[in-house]
């Protein structure tokens, strides 16, 4: 797989673009997103595709020559092992490049509730590219970032569980944003935030140096469960243009 989103020093920020259907993976495909995301917005913030679209979507990605990086969610899950790691298997299953499983993680005590999920994870992850989503909204314990790494995952990254509750930049404040973002780089993880982002916001997070911006509701023309806009994308990707990631 060919990811546009690369630990390149000169690199912007890539555009991380949640689809809902096909026919909207067909827009940010030709809109240039780095990351084409296979999310159901009306089934939570990590809403999972179905088996047979997903498929269809990797088949998709195969054909246009893997030029763009191609994720899916597992679904909204409980911090359970059994069912994670079943859910991820199902999502793994259809060929999909990049995993993203929700961790819900509030302080206190997110490490020892994570440590026999992570291990459950471990022979997917030599298989899998898996993604970790931490909650910004949910006081997220940051320090277990060391664990996914040691788990073997590929990246992690921030979103918000709540979308009607606001922003990324709402829950947690630049100066932790940077942390995280300077902690997982360090431990060789692709990094992302996201989380009901504008376009003001790219400018400040930009500067935080994540490999890559997640967008949804900025994309679509009346909120996150309408249909993708593609002047909306395209003003994103513009605004990234020129922003330095490193």
């Amino acid at each position: 797989m060919t990811l546009h989103v690369t630990l390149s020093p000169t690199a912007r920020p890539g555009l991380l673009a949640s689809v809902a259907t096909l026919a909207e993976m067909e827009v940010a495909l030709s809109a240039g997103a780095d990351i084409v995301d296979l999310k159901n917005p009306a089934e939570g913030a990590l809403g999972a595709w179905a088996e047979a679209p997903l498929k269809a979507a990797v088949a998709r990605w195969r054909a246009a020559g893997c030029v763009t990086g191609l994720s899916a969610t597992v679904g909204d899950q409980p911090l359970d092992a059994a069912t994670i790691l079943a859910a991820a298997r199902r999502t793994a299953a259809t060929g999909m490049p990049l995993v993203k499983i929700g961790f819900p993680l509030p302080l206190p005590g997110a490490g020892a509730a994570l440590a026999p999920v992570l291990d459950a994870l471990r022979s997917l992850a030599r298989e899998t590219r898996l993604i970790a989503v931490l909650f910004a909204d949910q006081d997220p314990d940051l320090s277990t970032i060391a664990q996914f790494a040691e788990a073997g995952f590929h990246g992690v990254m921030l979103d918000t569980a709540d979308k009607a509750a606001g922003g990324l930049l709402a829950h947690l404040g630049v100066e932790r944003l940077a942390g995280f973002v300077a902690e997982a780089r360090a431990a060789g993880l692709l990094t992302g935030l996201a989380g009901s982002l504008k376009l003001q916001d790219i400018a400040p997070l930009a500067a935080l140096k994540p490999h890559y911006l997640g967008f949804r509701g900025a994309l679509c023309a009346t909120g996150r469960t309408s249909a993708l806009d593609p002047a909306r994308l395209a003003r994103v990707r513009e605004e990234l243009k020129g922003r330095v990631a490193a």
